[in-house]
């Protein structure tokens, strides 16, 4: 685990694929566990550790995870999310190149709780979610294209599904039509870029993740990411 940010309300870290943000069947221990016993220990705190989980990420993907440290930052972090307040840009890299350098993917995504999948339409249909989601090219190498990715909704696996469903499935992801996965289990895709105002204090944070430890990645390392938070590209 990495601190990214740190104050007395929110803590944001980078998750390493293979890491799950909150408890479940598997039993593997929990980011966010792992999150609390940092706290406990670095403050010498004597008693439990209040840890607000206010979004996830999926399992094999890298990068930002924002954490409320108070209750009062849960409560507002979990309205602003709601209101499309935290701006999250992601990187995503794919084999296929997109048709377009830049767009705007618009879904109806249903999602299958048994297959823990989603499945994109272009039409509505029952059951169905709108999803949107700007995307740009922003780099190449030989083989593949990295994309830069701005959700403008959160569905179940959104990115991966509607990239997926344009053409452009992640390295790595079986699940969503990749041709091989990755030798860790990861799929190349980056919670890269998280900007919003504070909660309490009313500060603008923007902070970035490190790339992935992976040759592949590192050779994107030259890039940065400037983002206008209310660009609709």
């Amino acid at each position: 685990m990495q601190v990214i940010y740190e104050d007395n309300h929110v803590i944001i870290v980078a998750k390493r694929s293979g890491e799950i943000v909150q408890g479940d069947k598997t039993g593997d221990t929990p980011l966010s566990e792992t999150v609390k016993a940092y706290i406990k220990e670095k403050y010498a705190k004597p008693g439990a550790v209040f840890l607000g989980v206010v979004h996830r990420l999926d399992r094999p993907v890298w990068g930002l995870v924002v954490f409320a440290r108070t209750s009062k930052a849960l409560s507002r972090l979990n309205d602003m999310f709601r209101q499309g307040e935290v701006h999250k840009t992601y990187w995503a890299i794919v084999q296929q190149p997109p048709h377009h350098d830049e767009g705007t993917l618009e879904h109806w995504l249903v999602r299958n709780e048994k297959q823990n999948k989603s499945y994109a339409y272009d039409h509505e249909r029952p059951q169905a979610k709108k999803a949107l989601l700007n995307y740009r090219v922003i780099g190449q190498s030989d083989r593949y294209t990295l994309l830069e990715v701005q959700l403008l909704t959160g569905r179940h696996h959104q990115i991966r599904c509607q990239l997926a469903a344009m053409g452009c499935p992640i390295k790595g992801d079986l699940k969503y039509g990749a041709r091989r996965s990755n030798p860790d289990g990861s799929i190349a895709l980056l919670a890269r870029r998280v900007e919003f105002v504070h909660p309490v204090s009313k500060e603008h944070i923007a902070v970035e993740a490190p790339l992935p430890d992976d040759n592949l990645w590192q050779s994107f390392a030259h890039l940065s990411t400037p983002i206008n938070p209310h660009s609709t590209r």
